[in-house]
């Protein structure tokens, strides 16, 4: 069994469109990320720059660009952590 075939059994794709249609209706709406099975992710900063169609979600990026991402290849859907990250304070 290859590795999309026991993603698509842990992780049902309705899940992954219910997630993220949860995730656009948050009020106030949070940012989040959405991971590929490449292991390349998207940022969602606003609601209205993704369209969620019958088998992939239509994402914008930045400087004119967009992209399709399947569902079948969605892997999670990551919400940035909230404060500071560590690393050297700035001066």
């Amino acid at each position: 069994m290859g590795l999309l075939e026991r993603l698509r059994r842990c992780y049902p794709v309705a899940m992954i469109v219910d997630d993220i249609r949860e995730a656009l209706k948050s009020d106030p709406f949070e940012p989040f990320r959405v991971v590929t099975s490449s292991g390349e992710s998207y940022a969602v900063r606003d609601p209205q720059a993704v369209a969620i169609m019958k088998s992939r979600l239509f994402v914008t990026l930045p400087r004119d660009r967009w992209t399709f991402a399947s569902y079948l290849h969605i892997t999670a859907i990551e919400k940035p952590p909230n404060g500071r990250t560590r690393g050297p304070r700035k001066r």
